[in-house]
């Protein structure tokens, strides 16, 4: 009948709060459904695994704004030098090209980079250090930066903002969860290029490390949470450097000389 109102409608005018946790909570229900699936269908752990960094790629780009792209790939910089393949780079495509594109391959120039993660089953003190290999992996490698010239300013040099690096997976082995004083003190032990910022469990819950000390987000919702968190992240770093081209242009003619 016209004079019904909407189901949704109808929750978000009584409690407008509530409507956003139910929402976001179906949300994170369909991404469960998705990587259970792959879980229980996939006869192949290489190929789930794609399959699966494809789930939370897609969420990942669903959400964030179009000045961030989300991908799989390799981080270069201008020596040449090459990270380990990460599972999900989010990157600068607005300033900054990707280099030497091959169907779904590309090398992502490493200034360009906000935050890199790797994509587990699950969350444990070997997938933990096996994601804080992969982030320094990238955190090792050069990143160039030039001034910028701003109207009716001086030209200045974006400083480099460090890295930001995660795990996320559909479980979490501590029974615990994030609280556990286990994964705390394995997560502690991961220092300097191989800190981990952030981590998501879409069946266990999230933390982050942005704030001081470790903040663990709900079961519930960790999915938005860990989304609004690292969206909060992304907005305080601004943008990225502006790239020294000539620098990878010398690369070009070394041969030469």
């Amino acid at each position: 009948m016209f004079g019904d109102m909407n189901k949704a409608k109808e929750i978000s005018k009584v409690d407008g709060k509530n409507f956003l946790r139910s929402a976001f909570a179906t949300e994170q229900e369909v991404l469960s459904v998705q990587l259970k699936l792959s879980s229980e269908s996939i006869t192949h752990d290489g190929v789930m695994g794609d399959v699966n960094e494809q789930h939370f790629i897609s969420v990942l780009r669903k959400y964030l704004p179009n000045r961030y792209s989300v991908d799989s790939a390799i981080v270069i910089d201008s020596n040449g030098a090459t990270s380990d393949q990460i599972d999900i780079v989010i990157y600068d495509r607005q300033y900054t090209p990707t280099l030497l594109d091959q169907h779904n391959h590309r090398f992502i120039p490493a200034e360009s980079v906000y935050a890199v993660f790797e994509v587990k089953p699950t969350i444990n003190k070997g997938y933990l250090e096996y994601a804080a290999k992969k982030a320094e992996s990238v955190r090792a490698l050069e990143r160039t930066s030039v001034p910028i010239t701003h109207v009716g300013g001086e030209p200045a040099i974006k400083k480099l903002f460090p890295i930001v690096a995660g795990i996320v997976a559909t479980t979490i082995d501590w029974a615990e969860g994030f609280s556990s004083e286990s994964f705390m003190q394995n997560n502690d032990a991961l220092v300097d290029l191989q800190r981990l910022d952030c981590g998501l469990s879409v069946t266990g819950g999230c933390f982050d490390l942005f704030d001081e000390g470790l903040k663990v987000g709900p079961n519930k919702n960790s999915l938005a949470y860990f989304i609004f968190r690292l969206l909060q992240k992304l907005n305080s770093l601004g943008t990225v450097p502006a790239v020294d081209w000539n620098k990878y242009a010398m690369v070009m003619s070394e041969q030469d000389a």
